[in-house]
């Protein structure tokens, strides 16, 4: 990761300056986790120091790992930064589905002495490994994410591997996730043996921080290629995107900020200085190269990205997604229980106008848009949960859209259609099919009056 007395300078200057799911553009989830098309992982930090857990992405991400919690050379831990933010950010990611795990380490300003000492014997490789079990379960965590910058080739490169093994099987045997930051090119590629390779879920390259321009496209998939040609599955190697510049360290959001044409370079002038970093056209083909080559895409981190049609989560997401996919191709009826039709009530406009089952027609009032941020829209307007509820019973009519949760609805794999703001499932009243049944959002058990057929 970027250095941390950088990230500190940089959050400063910023402050100065979403049938199967796969068949649909929504917000995939299953059970356990937010699922993208071929189990593609969109991972994103979020620091202790920097951003607001109520702001991220939640429908757009995968897994976020909370940085960083630091080990002391006994194989304690030191007290993690912001506890109630990283508390707030698994409640938060939770409710979407979303898997939430720890960093621990980061650049440390260089210092891996830590490390080094608790790796070295394993009674301290063990304490670490039991303080870090415990932490994930204080906090409810769904696993851990080491970034050792960086083990040396040799001696600490063995030892990293017997840490990585202990922590793994620890991990694996309670259900959780083993994840690794790793450096992109060059000398400390050795210090990550391939025989860690069969511990972990997936290593984050943290393929930034080089290239010229700073993380440009072809030096970056050769990162990636790089880890490939050491035996890393594919499917295990996740493409890190940087979301700031170099060598001045500009948040990209401060950058968008300063021009909003900057969102679809790779370099502007800042002060008389170039500034390199990935706008929104190098982070989708990125993203469209991981989709046919690696297992996901990384970022650092998600207090620097914008909101809105600049955002780079939005972007990875999208490419995934087939978020730019004309809206013709992914319109029709909606059908449920009974092969009944979802309906505006009256195909009328209206703020507020019921959404009902009725007989299919084909009329507007029963042709749907499955967009690529998670929204139904049918006649201009999108399906809402009233009043934002999260009641059993609480009512669907058709609303202006808003981007809010409210609006956002994941599609399951056993056909139900889940709100993740409120954890329930999209459902007709009373089990029944008969016209003018009223749609509402209920508990998600996958019953036959909670099972939806989108159009292709």
């Amino acid at each position: 990761m970027p250095r941390p007395h950088l990230r500190r300078r940089l959050a400063a200057g910023a402050l100065a300056l979403a049938t199967t799911a796969a068949a649909l553009t929504l917000a995939p989830t299953a059970a356990e986790a937010v699922v993208l098309p071929n189990n593609f992982k969109s991972v994103g930090y979020m620091p202790s120091w920097s951003g607001n857990v109520n702001t991220i992405q939640y429908g757009k991400l995968t897994h976020i790992n909370y940085a960083f919690v630091l080990p002391n050379g006994d194989g304690s831990l030191r007290p993690v930064e912001n506890p109630g933010k990283l508390s707030s950010l698994v409640s938060l990611g939770h409710a979407s589905n979303v898997k939430v795990s720890i960093a621990v380490g980061g650049w440390n300003d260089g210092d891996d002495s830590a490390f080094e000492a608790l790796a070295a014997n394993s009674g301290t490789r063990t304490a670490f490994v039991n303080n870090l079990i415990a932490f994930v379960n204080q906090y409810n965590l769904d696993g851990v994410d080491m970034d050792w910058e960086y083990p040396d080739p040799g001696a600490s490169a063995n030892n990293y591997t017997l840490l990585m093994q202990q922590l793994g099987s620890a991990l694996h045997s309670r259900g959780k996730l083993l994840t690794a930051a790793v450096v992109s090119e060059g000398y400390y590629v050795d210090g990550v043996p391939t025989a860690v390779f069969g511990s972990v879920d997936w290593l984050n390259i943290m393929a930034y921080d080089g290239g010229s321009p700073h993380a440009g496209y072809d030096w970056s998939i050769a990162s990636v290629n790089r880890w490939k040609s050491r035996g890393l599955p594919a499917a295990k190697a996740v493409l890190g995107v940087p979301f700031y510049s170099r060598p001045g360290y500009y948040t990209y959001s401060a950058l968008v900020g300063m021009d909003p044409a900057n969102a679809n370079r790779d370099c502007t002038t800042v002060g008389g200085a170039q500034q390199c970093y990935n706008g929104v056209p190098t982070v989708k083909r990125k993203t469209q190269w991981a989709l046919a080559n690696a297992g996901g895409m990384m970022n650092w981190e998600l207090s620097q990205d914008t909101t809105g049609s600049t955002s780079l989560v939005s972007a990875i997401y999208d490419t995934v997604t087939g978020g730019g996919t004309p809206p013709s191709g992914r319109t029709g009826p909606i059908t449920g229980i009974g092969g009944a039709c979802v309906d505006v009530a009256a195909a009328s406009t209206a703020n507020g106008t019921a959404i009902q089952l009725y007989g299919c027609n084909g009329t507007a009032a029963q042709s749907w848009t499955v967009a690529g941020d998670g929204t139904l829209r049918a006649l201009g307007k999108c399906l809402d949960v009233t009043s934002a509820g999260t009641a059993n019973g609480t009512r669907i009519q058709l609303w202006d859209c808003n981007g809010t949760g409210a609006q956002t609805w994941q599609a399951q794999s056993n056909g139900t259609l889940r709100n993740p703001a409120s954890g329930r499932c999209l459902d007709a009243t009373g089990n029944s099919s008969a016209n003018g049944t009223r749609l509402q959002i209920w508990d998600c058990f996958g019953g036959a009056n909670q099972v939806w057929r989108l159009p292709a």
